[in-house]
This record gives structure tokens, sequence and C-alpha cells, in this order.
């Protein structure tokens, strides 16, 4: 017999329902126009409590009746006659049901899944006021089914839905329990991870009532052991984080099992290409490897995580591959997936190389998907080289890593790979020969050029030089005199550079060392030889399509104009090579571009589009974690604020990119400063500038963004001097140089010793921070 029409069996909820209001009005909208839809989602997603909610919104809509039927315990061949059951129906279930409005919430229904699809088939088929609203952690794949996937909640900042589920429960647990500044950090990276997993949070909220949040965040590394002390009235699945993902890992296939448990040999993500390189093998041949996959996804234990370089990018939850790693150790494969993963990310990076190869022109998509592909798959290529360093065996990563030099040191993240190649290098392994250990000391010198350890550039730059000579590696060989003219300033290793690339027929050879050429060109000021460099940069970039080295020559091309007083042409090159990157996360690059544009808009008197250009640019450079990069837009930034009128601002920006690159206030923090205390006072722009020189990278950025000014200090500030003013000497010497007077001429003129008067001369240059007489006649002339 059915029950009373407007019966409803669904629970009271038994504490606070947080957070998915978006999602449950989505839901609501989606209810009314779709007769199926199936809730899909990990285990303790928070499916079944979402449904409920869902239900009970809905629940006017459905007059006759609303029921909760769990599916979890079922065994096979019982399911018609518990939903029976459940409804109080003693025959036919479609024809009892008949007209009424009704809506059916199947929760669970992964043990008896073929089952329901055939059930909801039927009654959707034979009674049209049925609607049927099921949990699975795959779709039933019926007709008319719209699958909706569960998200994880929020973790982004205090405020989202991850913290406050987290704060709710753990009030419940402890009322004392409050958010303190202390707490609310360890409360986001907590959140942060464990996925925003509902049932994971709520097991952690529960344990403050004996551990800190302090502890909770320094024993989630054995989660599973931690996150144990769920309530005795929950269903047994969900009363410890293990047991909810053990649950669904029992309902998996055998090859659905082998492949979940082979994909915890990638940290972060991966492609179908490495799932079937990777993880193929005994029991999952490589052509199962996509079915199994899909399967995966459906039953919500991979996820699908966007594209990257055209592909679909793949990546388990933290809580999830922690269950799989540990299947993985049990299973006794785990040291043979981790070289299989070695040696595919390897491959990849030795297809890269043959890409550039002498002779080989490969069309700039290809080289793109290579920089795109090896930029998302940073992590995993970490994660290779630390099982290289475990076992002892360096060669197969320190061929990665060189292979894959040019993607290292051409994107925004540079120094990620440099205590690694330490420490393989360390490994002093015999199988890994002079050349390749020469081309990974001199990788090793890059990266040190670019965290600015001059020193150790130097010597890697000249031990891996000797090692490539002694193996006849020219290329090695010309990598590193390139480097070590850029350290050393000498050109003779240009030219040796760029002869071994010219007698190799090595194209981008020549354009790095024509590039170094260009460089040294711009910064001493012989501006007709940086233009003749870059255009030969742009010239064999062109025939080789490489966009990195087009935009490259374009920003070059772009600083001799505007040097050169020719703003339209900068104008023009910074745009060329802004288009040739926007699908490339070559940051620097990019931010060069931008600020290039900032700057002349600036210098035109276009403060809004100069705001906007400086803006991109140093948001880009903040979230690269670019610091030198945020340190050089800053002095572009006080430049901006002080022609808008903010003086305080301009100081206070001046003195943090000052402070931030470690140099010497020079002329273009004297043309913020002049203005500054001429408004202000010698005195106050003493104490902002104090104030500047402490504030952290975050605090500068957060004051030219934002506005935000510094919080006054306990302790009163001491007026700081700035030294970049040159003395009433130095200003007369100065102007001799502008005149054109060589050292001795300015002896004689001055009836002072050459040696004085060069000592003279270079005190202006370090003081300026000019590297040539003829930067000192131009800021002479343009300061008059």
């Amino acid at each position: 017999m059915l029950r009373s029409a407007d019966f409803s069996n669904l629970p009271a909820e038994p504490n606070l329902f947080v957070g998915r209001e978006s999602d449950v009005d989505e839901l609501v909208h989606l209810m009314r126009v779709s007769r199926a839809v199936t809730l899909c989602g990990a285990g303790g997603i928070g499916k079944t409590r979402l449904a409920v909610r869902l239900a009970a919104r809905i629940a006017p809509d459905h007059p006759g009746g609303v029921w909760l039927i769990e599916l979890a315990d079922l065994e096979k061949d019982e399911l018609r006659g518990h939903v029976a059951a459940a409804l109080g129906i003693a025959g036919d279930l479609a024809e009892t049901i008949g007209g009424r409005r009704a809506l059916l919430l199947l929760d669970n229904c992964e043990p008896v899944i073929g089952e329901c699809a055939e059930l909801c088939r039927d009654l959707l088929g034979a009674c049209p006021g049925v609607t049927v609203l099921a949990t699975s952690r795959e779709p039933l794949r019926v007709p008319g089914e719209t699958v909706w996937r569960v998200p994880p909640l929020s973790v982004a900042g205090e405020e989202s839905e991850a913290v406050r589920l987290f704060v709710a429960r753990a009030t419940a647990a402890r009322p004392a329990f409050e958010l303190t500044d202390e707490t609310r950090p360890l409360v986001v990276e907590l959140c942060q991870a464990l996925d925003g997993l509902p049932l994971a949070i709520e097991l952690a909220a529960a344990m403050v009532r004996v551990l800190s949040v302090g502890q909770l965040v320094e024993r989630l590394d054995d989660r599973f052991r931690l996150l144990a002390g769920g309530a005795r009235t929950a269903p047994a699945r969900h009363r410890t984080l293990r047991a909810a993902v053990d649950w669904s890992y029992r309902l998996l296939s055998p090859q659905e099992r082998l492949l979940l448990r082979r994909t915890a040999a990638f940290r972060s993500s991966w492609t179908l290409d490495l799932a079937e390189g990777v993880c193929s093998g005994p029991g999952l041949p490589e052509e199962e490897v996509l079915l199994r996959l899909c399967d995966l996804v459906d039953k919500s234990l991979v996820a699908l995580d966007g594209e990257i370089a055209g592909q679909a990018r793949y990546r388990l939850l933290e809580t999830v591959r922690e269950y799989a790693l540990e299947q993985l150790a049990e299973s006794g494969e785990e040291a043979e997936l981790r070289r299989r993963h070695l040696t595919a990310l390897a491959g990849m990076a030795a297809g890269f190389k043959e890409a550039l190869a002498p002779g080989t022109r490969t069309s700039w998509p290809v080289v793109e998907r290579y920089v795109n592909l090896f930029d998302a798959l940073k992590v995993e290529v970490g994660w290779a080289c630390d099982w290289s360093i475990a076992i002892g065996l360096p060669e197969t990563a320190l061929g990665l890593l060189t292979d894959a030099r040019l993607l290292l040191i051409g994107s925004g993240r540079k120094l990620d790979m440099a205590e690694r190649l330490d420490r393989l290098l360390a490994l002093d392994a015999p199988q890994v020969g002079p050349g390749l250990r020469g081309q990974a000391t001199i990788l090793r010198g890059e990266l040190a050029a670019a965290a600015g350890d001059l020193e150790l550039a130097t010597r890697c730059a000249r031990a891996g030089i000797d090692l490539c000579a002694t193996d006849g590696d020219g290329y090695g060989e010309g990598v590193g005199l390139i480097l070590l003219a850029q350290l050393t300033g000498e050109q003779d290793h240009l030219i040796r550079a760029l002869e071994t690339a010219r007698r190799s027929g090595d194209l981008i050879l020549e354009v790095q060392a024509q590039s170094a050429r260009a460089a040294f060109g711009l910064h001493e000021g012989r501006l007709h030889e940086a233009q003749r460099a870059f255009e030969e940069v742009l010239s064999i970039s062109e025939e080789l399509d490489n966009h990195y080295g087009q935009s490259y020559a374009h920003t070059g091309l772009a600083q001799v104009a505007r040097r050169s007083g020719d703003p339209a042409t900068a104008k023009r090159h910074y745009e060329s090579g802004l288009r040739l990157l926007r699908h490339v996360d070559a940051r620097q690059q990019i931010v060069s571009c931008l600020a290039g544009l900032g700057g002349l808009a600036l210098d035109q008197g276009d403060l809004v589009e100069a705001r906007a250009r400086l803006t991109e640019a140093l948001v880009l450079s903040r979230d690269a974690g670019l610091r030198a990069g945020i340190a050089r837009r800053l002095e572009t930034w006080a430049s901006l604020v002080a022609a808008e009128g903010d003086h305080r601002r301009a100081v206070l920006l001046a003195a943090a990119s000052v402070a931030l690159r470690g140099r010497q206030p020079d002329a273009r923090t004297e043309e913020v400063l002049r203005p500054a205390r001429a408004v202000l006072g010698e005195a106050v722009v003493g104490v902002l500038w104090a104030e500047g020189t402490n504030m952290t990278a975050d605090q500068a950025v957060a004051c030219a963004l934002d506005g935000a000014l510094p919080e006054p200090s306990a302790e009163p500030v001491v007026p700081a001097n700035q030294e970049s003013r040159l003395t009433a000497r130095e200003r007369e010497i100065a102007e001799l140089v502008a005149r054109g007077l060589s050292n001795r001429a300015i002896a004689d003129e001055l009836v002072i010793s050459p040696a004085t008067a060069a000592r003279h001369v270079a005190n202006i240059l370090s003081k300026l921070g000019f590297s040539t007489r003829t930067q000192i006649a131009a800021w002479v002339i343009e300061s008059r």
C-alpha cells in the first residue's frame, strides 16, 4: 500500500548546513527541468548532505511524496524489494505510483549501480510524475539523466566554505574554540591540505577537543590515523577517513584498482600519454589505460583538471593519493613505477631537445606545446629527480634537466631545480660522462646567476666549459662560454661561442650568443651595436619560427628605440613581443613588455594607460614570485604615483625598490625624491624613506596596487639619508663629462690629478646607477 501522499521521510539536519548556497540554487533550477539528476563525487565529498538539503527545498513541488532510500548496504537483486518496502508498496512499483508527483532520492547507488539504472529507466518511462535524485560515485547512464559533479568546498582564504565548515564543527566540539590571528592561517592551510573534502574537514574539526590546530597541521602526513574519530552513529564508511576511501576502493574492478594505485607514481598531475607510458604493464595493457581512466573519472576518484598543451590533465585528490600510495607500496611495484615515471619525463625532454636540434625546423606550435607541458609538469620533474637522488643513479635525471635546459632558464620559475642539481652532481656517479656533467654544471651556473650568486655561477661556468671541452661537446662549451661572457664582460668568450654555433649550424646557440651581445651593447650604451645584434636575433628567430626569440628581440629593439627617443617604434616592438607570448607562460618576457609599455605611457603623460599596464606587470611579477621583477616594477610605480601627485607613496615605493634590490639610490631615485623634498620637506622624506626600506615585498605591492600604507611603528622612526644626490664637486665633474671631456681634461680644468678625476667619475656612475659616460651626459642634459 502506498503511504500517505504528503509523506516525506527526509531526516532533520543534525547540524548547521554550511556553504554550497549557489550549488543548491543551481540544483533547484536543474531539478525543475530534468527528471533524473545524479550527484556524482568521491566518498566524503558531501553528496548525501547536499541531496537531502536539495530534496527539502523542492519537496513542495512533489505533493505525491519525497522518499530517501539508502542503498549503500544492499546486495545484488535486493534493490526493487528494498525500494518497495521503503515506499510501503506491496504490488508493482510503477503501477502503484502511477501519476503521482513524487521524488525518489536514491542515496549511494554504487553497490547496485546497474539495477539502479534499470529501475530508474522503468519508473521514469511508466510514471510521468516521478523525479529521481541519485547520489553515486559514477553516473547511472539512463536516458535523460543530468550528471552534476559535486565539487569540493572552496578553500581560497579565511572566508571560504571549507574554513566556515571547520569553524562551525570545531565550535560544536569545543565551544571555546575561535579563530585568532595565529590560528586563522593554519585553518586555511589545513582545509587546503584536505582538498576541501567535507568529511575530512569534519573529522579534523572534531579533533580540536584534544589537539590544537597547529598539531593537526603537523600530523597531516599521517591523515588516516589522525582522522579516525568520527561519530559512533555515522555509517561505518564515514567514521574514519580511511573507511570512506577504502569503501570506494573495494567497489573497483581489479584493473581499476591497478590503475588507481599506479597513478600514485605521479606527484601532482599527468596526461593520458604519461599514464599510458607509466601505468601500463602486467595486468593492464596500454590499450586498456584510457578505458580504465574513464572509469576512475566517472567514479570520481580521478579528477579531470583542465588541459595542458591541448591534452586533458588528470590528478588525484591528496587524500585519495595517500591511500593509493599505500596500496602501491604494498604491491611491490613502486620502484618500477617510479623508474618508468622518470624515464617517461626524460623521454619528453629528449623530444624537446630533438625539436630544436641543428638543421631541424620545428614549427612554433610544437615548441609551444613543450613549453606549456613542462611548465605544467614542473612538480613531476622535481619528483622524478628526487627519485634519482634517492636511488643514487643521477644519469637519467641529469639528462632530463640538461635536455630541458631552455625550458628551465626561460620561465619565471628558474630556481626550482638548483638544489636538486647540487644533489645530483654530488653523487659523483661514474656512469655520468664528462660532457653530461659539464652541461649540468653549466646549467647550475645559469641558475646561480639568476639567483644573483655570481661567484658560484662563474665557478660552474669555468668548470663546465673544461668538462665539455674534454668530451668534445661543442654545444655545451658554447653555452658555457656565453654564460662566462655574461658574468665577466669579456667579449672574447662570445666570439668563440658564435664561432662554435656557426661551425655546427646551431641557430639556437647563435641566437643565445647574439642575445648576450645585444644585452652588452644595450647595457653599455652602444645602441647601434645593440640594435644590429637584436635585429640578427629577430631574423634568425623568424627563420626558426621561434616566438620566444622573436619576442626577446622585439623587447630589446623597443628598449633601443626608447633610449633613442623614438617612442612610436618602441611601442610597436613592445606590442609585437607581447602578442607573440600570450599563449606561453614566459612570465619574465611578458612582464618586460608590459612594463615597457607602461613606462612609455608614463613618459608621454598618459597616466591611465601607464597605471593599467604597470598594474598588470606588477600583479604578474607578484603571482610568479619574481622578487627582482617586483623591485624593478616598484621603481616605475614610484615615478607613476609621483606623477599623480602622491609624493608620500612615491618615496615609500622608491625606498622599497632600492632595499629589495640591495642597491644604492641612483638617478632614477633622485627624480622621485627631488620633487618630494620640495613638497614634503627633507625631514618627512627621510622618515618615509626609513619606513619604505623596512617594507616587505608584499607590503610594497599592496602599497602600489591598493594604496595601503605601512602600519605606524611603535618606536619613533629615525629619518634616513638618501645617498643618490651628487656632491657639488661631483655635479661639476658631471657637467664636464657632458661636455665630452676625458678624465685628463677634467683634471686639467679643475687642477686636480687624473686619478682624483677618475675616482669622482666612478662615484658618479655608482650613485646614478650608470655604466657609461654617455649615460651621465644624457642625465645632465635632462636635469638642466
